[in-house]
């Protein structure tokens, strides 16, 4: 392995650890000594990497939104196939890398008041339920999603997938649930 890859994996490793930690404990009550000492390496080392533990928060916050950006391609996908296909692959993906449900809540913590701004500025701009509206109202025309507010549909949809993710994240070993179930939120 090459210098440059061990510096990549340590910084990767910084990362999760992170995530993992501000989940469990709270991002406030994480110390970079925390941090440090389950990678393991020193604190002063841990700075060579990222110089403060916002700076460490807002490379996961970036991450995560960087993870969540819709696909051009998506208008060419019935509606139904792709939510019904992005459950499937999110739940199977998540099930052999578990810091994505981390991510999840660590996302859903970074848009609350009292996070650093910059974190939750980018958190809030993730437009997740407002694309996935815009699918749900192509859905609702074309017969095969329930009529009502897309918005106020795209929103519940997404804060199962939130809560699932969340209890998966606490609960290791759950079995996933049946993509069906919460595809009856949007369906007739």
């Amino acid at each position: 392995m090459t210098r440059k890859e061990q510096k990549e994996e340590r910084r990767k490793a910084i990362l999760m650890t992170a995530l993992q930690l501000f989940v469990n404990r709270g991002y406030y009550d994480t110390k970079i000594a925390d941090i440090a000492a389950a990678v393991p390496m020193s604190t002063g080392l841990m700075f060579h990497y990222f110089e403060s533990k916002e700076e460490l928060l807002l490379a996961l916050v970036k991450m995560g939104a960087a993870a969540t950006k819709f696909d051009d391609k998506m208008p060419d996908i019935p509606p139904e196939v792709y939510f019904t296909e992005f459950l499937k692959r999110l739940f199977a993906f998540s099930k052999n890398e578990p810091w994505v449900f981390h991510m999840f809540i660590l996302m859903g913590q970074a848009r609350r008041v009292g996070m650093p701004e910059e974190a939750r500025k980018i958190a809030l701009s993730v437009n997740t339920i407002e694309e996935s509206a815009k699918m749900i109202q192509k859905g609702q025309e074309n017969g095969v999603f329930r009529p009502g507010d897309s918005k106020l549909l795209s929103m519940c949809f997404w804060a199962t997938v939130q809560g699932i993710m969340e209890e998966m994240a606490m609960h290791e070993g759950m079995d996933t649930p049946d993509v069906e179930w919460i595809m009856a939120i949007l369906k007739k």
